[in-house]
Formats: C-alpha cells, sequence, structure tokens
C-alpha cells in the first residue's frame, strides 16, 4: 500500500483538475483527451525493466513484463491499444511504432506458445485486417493453429491458463479470454476461418460457466477443476475489466451466432450493472470491487471505462453507463503523469489463495496500464467536443 500512496500523492494536481471537471458537470476536451494521447504513447514506448521483479520463465530465460520490447501479454496489450489509437486517428507514426515492433520481433523469433504470449497476436491479427501485408499471415495462421491442437484443455474444453513461467492445470482464469480468445476471434473473421470465431466464443461460454458469479453479476479470476472452487472467490477489478472490454470486443470483433451474442450481452449487462454500484467517488474501481479498503487501481478503471463508453457508441448501454464511463475516464486522466506514464497500476496478478493477496499487489507502471488507459482515452473522443 506504501507504493500505492506514493504514485497517489504524485498525481494530486492533475486529479485536482479532473475531480473539478466532473463537479462541474464539464467533460475534458477533445484537445485534452488528444494531448494526454500523446503523452500516453511517448510513456508506452520507454517503458523498461528496472530489475525490480525477478521472473523467469519455464525454459530459463529471463522474464520481462514491463519492457516494452519484449514478446508478453503486457505488450501484447499495449500493441492492442495502439492499434485501436491509429484506428481510430489515423495516425501513420503509431502504425509505424507497431509495424517496426513486430518486424523486429519476428526477425528475432518467437517465444513458445502458452495464452500470454498469444496476446501480441490479436493487435497483428488486425493490423493484418486492415493492411493486408501478406508477411503477417503466415505467422498468424502457424499460430492460430497451434493454439487451437496444442494448448492444454481443462474439462468441457475450457483453455487452461498456460503462461510462461507456470502451468496452470486444469484452471480457468478470466485473463485468457482477452489474451487468447480475442485473438481467434479476430483472425477467424478476418480470414473467414470459421472454426477460429466459434472456438473463441466456446471459450467465453466456458468461461462464463466458471467464472460468472450469478449472485452478484460480478466475476470471480479464476476457477480450478481440481477441487471445484473458485479459489479466493476474488473479484478482483481487472479480471472483471478484462470481460467488460473483451465482451464488446469480441462483438466488435467478430460475428456470433444470435444465441452466443444475446447470452454474452446479458452475461455483461448483469455485471455492468453491479459495476456501476461499486464504482467510487472518483470515478476509479477498488482492486477488489467489493472490498473498499483495497487500493483504487486505474488499468481497471480504463478497461470498466473503455467497455461502457464503447456499448453506449454501439448502442447497447444506457446514458448511466456512459455517465459512469465518463466518470472513470476522470479518474485515469487524473493518474497520467506528465512524462505519459499511468499511474496506480497493478502489477501482473497471479491467483490469489486469499483476499489479502490482492490487496498487497505492488503498483507498478506496465504496458497493459498505458494500453487500457489509450483504448479508455481514444473512445472517449467519440463522447466529447471537437
Amino acid at each position: 500500500m506504501q507504493i500505492a500512496q506514493f504514485a497517489f500523492f504524485h498525481s494530486i494536481a492533475p486529479m485536482l483538475f479532473c475531480r473539478n471537471h466532473w463537479e462541474e458537470n464539464v467533460s475534458p476536451t477533445g484537445h485534452e483527451i488528444n494531448a494526454a494521447l500523446n503523452r500516453l504513447v511517448a510513456g508506452t514506448t520507454s517503458l523498461q525493466h528496472d530489475g525490480r521483479f525477478h521472473e523467469p520463465n519455464l525454459n530459463g530465460t529471463a522474464g520481462d513484463y514491463i519492457s516494452f520490447d519484449s514478446w508478453e501479454w503486457p505488450q501484447g496489450v499495449a500493441l492492442y491499444g495502439l492499434v485501436r489509437l491509429w484506428l481510430f486517428s489515423g495516425r501513420s507514426d503509431v502504425r509505424e511504432i507497431v509495424e517496426a515492433w513486430y518486424a523486429k520481433q519476428i526477425r528475432k523469433g518467437l517465444p513458445p506458445l502458452n495464452i500470454n504470449t498469444t496476446a501480441p497476436m490479436l493487435a497483428l491479427s488486425v493490423l493484418w485486417r486492415e493492411t493486408d501485408n501478406p508477411q503477417w499471415q503466415p505467422v498468424l495462421d502457424d499460430w492460430a493453429n497451434r493454439l487451437v491442437a496444442d494448448l492444454g484443455r481443462t474439462p468441457e474444453g475450457g483453455f487452461e491458463h498456460h503462461v510462461s513461467d507456470r502451468i496452470n492445470k486444469n484452471e480457468l482464469w478470466d485473463d485468457t479470454l482477452f489474451m487468447a480468445a480475442l485473438f481467434l476471434a479476430s483472425y477467424g473473421q478476418a480470414s473467414g476461418r470459421q472454426e477460429l470465431v466459434d472456438e473463441a466464443a466456446r471459450q467465453f461460454l466456458v468461461h462464463a460457466r466458471y467464472l460468472a458469479d450469478p449472485a452478484t453479476g460480478l466475476w470471480f479470476h479464476g476457477w480450478t477443476f481440481d477441487g471445484r472452487h473458485n479459489f479466493a472467490r476474488a473479484r478482483w477489478a481487472r479480471g472483471n475489466a478484462w470481460i467488460t472490454a473483451g465482451v464488446l470486443d469480441l462483438l466488435d470483433l467478430a460475428k456470433l451466432t444470435a444465441p452466443v451474442r444475446d447470452f454474452l450481452l446479458g452475461v455483461l449487462k448483469t455485471q455492468v450493472e453491479a459495476l456501476i454500484e461499486l464504482q467510487s467517488s472518483s470515478g476509479a474501481w477498488h482492486t477488489l470491487l467489493d472490498h473498499s479498503d483495497s487500493y483504487e487501481e486505474i488499468s481497471a478503471t480504463a478497461g470498466i471505462g473503455y467497455g461502457l463508453l464503447k456499448a453506449c457508441r454501439l448502442g447497447l448501454g444506457t446514458e448511466a453507463w456512459r455517465e459512469a464511463g465518463m466518470r472513470a475516464l476522470c479518474a485515469v486522466m487524473a493518474n497520467i503523469d506528465q512524462n505519459g506514464t499511468v499511474l496506480n497500476v497493478s502489477y501482473g496478478t497471479r491467483m490469489g489463495h486469499d483476499l489479502q493477496f490482492y490487496k498487497d499487489i505492488p503498483i507498478q507502471p506496465t504496458g497493459y496500464g498505458q494500453a487500457l488507459a489509450i483504448l479508455c482515452l481514444a473512445e472517449a473522443m467519440y463522447h466529447v467536443e471537437s
């Protein structure tokens, strides 16, 4: 908690600015959001691992979940944020950053396949869809084929949450849907491979069966078939953000059958109504959604805010959703420093066996924190005056 408080006090000035905006019922202007987006791009591409965390991979290589120049899930989410920003703004410099990143990584050689190393494939699939560059398709095809054929499965066909430093056998995590299923949906739709879209839909359905809490509408972080339980029964904020954003992006990236679409929309609406009730006065959400003694966490706030605003743009949400999304936008903008670093972002979070575990996760700038902020701000540009 000391780390979180340190970041908080260093962001007082922008927080007061954004709070005053909200109290005066004035949304940030398009100019203000665009300036913040420029800083976010710079902050994202300059992230470097300072050695604070040592997490070696199963193959003995060093794990790097912070530096922009690394093929892992935080960087994969960062790239997706940059690609979405390029699609929104048409900025050639952003496209060049993304294309250069992939060209360099592919020349260097890709890492072993797992759920988390699949994350960078999502942005690549969207890039290929938009540019039709033939150099990307063999990479996408090979990865999609191996993901479906080789990845471990739980009972009922869910993807086991295998990651670079651990095999989480017989476990379902809500992270899986954003990191792997969205790629299959995106690439399957763009390439005409319906079997990949169907696999993505199946993953959302299986995960919803075991992770969506029927009592609250929120999602648990994980489920294990070994003992059949939801671990700490943690209603973890960023995990819920992966779902809010992920369901909306799934519907945006691929065409689903009506029953699947309607089911997922029902799950989403139930979740969002619960989320709105738990939003704090600052516009943020706590890292454990229903525990106000846990710190407010900005990557989750950005992801949820993005989903709420996107739902309204697509005609799927109410005015209450838009209002909550704009409050989340203010909280996110209040936590972007002058260097474009998103503050109060919790570090990568393993499966916790008690709730205190989540309250103790340290604060660390990350690619996913940057990207979720980019997604939230770019989506907000549809809702504000230029």
